[in-house]
């Protein structure tokens, strides 16, 4: 747990590329102060104070930069379509929703580790040049995600130039373009898994009006048959599998 926990915090420095990524070469920069081409580190307590304000974004780089967001989505819509929203608690979806995404992101935070943190945390490293590579490796994690028509518009809207090859575009650039191909990666799968469950309600519906039942909840009756289906289909690994194999390797 404490290893999982000093990834994940590996990923704090990540913010940095939030922030504006262009700096000229006679002004001050975050991470130091530049001067004829020669970068000056930040003191220890400096690099310590920006690290641990950072600590507070991790939730929303937990969200937005990893399959997080895609996993969520695509359960919470599984359990709109079965009908559990009182059966299927929020902290159950979201936790189930963090663990594939621990898995699926384990080679970039292992990868992360180990040629980011370790050698910083050894001096071997200073602090920018560690973020570059952790920036790098999450980077290449979204462009493999990322749609190129999401990455043409958004980099459209953000007035960038055009560049030779997707991992010219600015962190934020890429950023952007991942979250809307998760939302829309998510949406498809989820549409995926809720058409049979609609089907079922149909036609549960067509038979209580047919029967003159109209004062009975359909629900009472697709309740029971969308969980037997479910549960004979063995649904919850063949969603599991969906998801994880969903996530291309960058």
């Amino acid at each position: 747990m404490k290893l999982w926990l000093a990834r994940l915090a590996c990923l704090a420095p990540l913010a940095f590329a939030l922030l504006p990524e262009a700096a000229s070469a006679n002004t001050v920069s975050l991470l130091g102060s530049t001067t004829n081409g020669a970068t000056t580190e930040l003191t220890v307590k400096t690099q310590v104070l920006i690290l641990m304000t950072l600590l507070g974004l991790l939730p929303v780089m937990v969200l937005m930069m990893t399959s997080f967001t895609r996993f969520v989505i695509v359960l919470s819509l599984l359990r709109q379509a079965l009908g559990l929203q009182q059966g299927l608690p929020n902290r159950i979806v979201t936790g189930v929703a963090l663990i594939l995404t621990l898995l699926v992101m384990r080679p970039v935070g292992e990868h992360m580790w180990e040629k980011a943190f370790v050698p910083y945390d050894q001096d071997k490293i200073g602090l920018s040049e560690a973020l570059t590579i952790a920036e790098a490796d999450i980077s290449r994690f979204m462009l493999a995600q990322t749609s190129k028509a999401a990455l043409a518009q958004v980099s459209h809207l953000a007035g960038e130039k055009v560049v030779a090859k997707p991992e010219d575009h600015g962190f934020t650039v890429k950023l952007a373009a991942f979250v809307l191909s998760e939302l829309k990666t998510a949406f498809q799968i989820g549409c995926m898994l809720f058409i049979p469950f609609l089907v079922i309600d149909l036609v549960v519906s067509s038979v209580l009006m047919a029967m003159g039942m109209m004062m009975l909840s359909p629900l009472v009756i697709s309740l029971p048959l969308k969980l037997l289906l479910f549960v004979l289909v063995d649904g919850w690994t063949l969603t599991v599998n969906t998801l994880v194999t969903s996530i291309r390797a960058y």
